[in-house]
């Protein structure tokens, strides 16, 4: 039998923690930072918790 692949898209925007939390970054933390305050952006450069709903459907194509 064939082996899955892993989605290379979500291979690059998520990660799985040891507790088996999905985590993601935050949007608009790329460019135009010079009119964004320091403050915004050391908070846009935390990684989030993807939304319960989701999940399921990034876990599955992360292939865990």
């Amino acid at each position: 039998m064939p082996k899955n692949k892993t989605h290379s898209g979500s291979k690059k925007r998520f990660k799985v923690t040891g507790s088996g939390k999905v985590m993601r970054e935050q949007t608009n933390g790329r460019h135009y930072l010079e009119h964004k305050s320091s403050r915004r952006t050391r908070r846009l450069a935390m990684d989030q918790a993807v939304a319960p709903a989701d999940v399921k459907k990034v876990k599955k194509l992360l292939g865990k």
